[in-house]
């Protein structure tokens, strides 16, 4: 089974030399959600663009998000058929309830959906993510029923983290991919 990866980027956009971009260039088979306003993200309007991107895909999707872009895919998941989402990769989930870690744009994606998520996923967290606290990440995780990485100090694996292809977020995307095809 062919899947469609699916990069969706968090405020302010993944640009060139994030692994975001870099995978997009990578990877064959990737597509990439693109929004409005990446620097005054209004929740409604992004949710409409994922879902748009998401109906415009024919293949099973593995969606790759990371941040801000973490809460987007947890709400559209409880307002939308999940049936064409085959699994994700949730990377730096950014903790849009804390004024301590996020900016004030990014409250409007408040509260974070703990609902279980209707298909496999896996949150990555660094040790030192400005945006979230390790503990944070992990109870995120256990609440979507996520498998969960701590990869350690890499700040919050953006562009600053200088991860270049990012060899260790595509082992743990092989993992995820091989757990959806067994």
């Amino acid at each position: 089974m062919k899947h469609t990866l699916l990069i969706v980027p968090g405020l302010g956009d993944s640009a060139t030399g994030h692994w975001q971009d870099n995978w997009l260039q990578h990877f064959p088979n990737t597509k990439k959600v693109v929004q409005d306003n990446w620097n005054q993200p209004q929740l409604q309007d992004w949710l409409k663009n994922l879902d748009a991107t998401i109906n415009s895909i024919e293949t099973p999707v593995v969606i790759v998000a990371h941040s801000l872009a973490v809460s987007l895919v947890t709400h559209w998941s409880q307002q939308n058929n999940t049936s064409k989402i085959a699994g994700a990769l949730l990377v730096a989930p950014a903790d849009v309830e804390s004024a301590e870690h996020t900016p004030e744009e990014i409250w409007n994606f408040a509260p974070i959906p703990l609902n279980k998520l209707n298909y496999p996923s896996i949150v990555i967290s660094s040790s030192n993510d400005p945006y979230i606290s390790v503990e944070r990440a992990e109870f995120l995780a256990n609440q979507w029923q996520s498998h969960f990485y701590n990869v350690d100090p890499k700040g919050h694996l953006n562009f600053e983290s200088q991860l270049g292809l990012w060899e260790e977020g595509q082992q743990i995307l092989e993992s995820l991919l091989q757990s959806i095809t067994k």
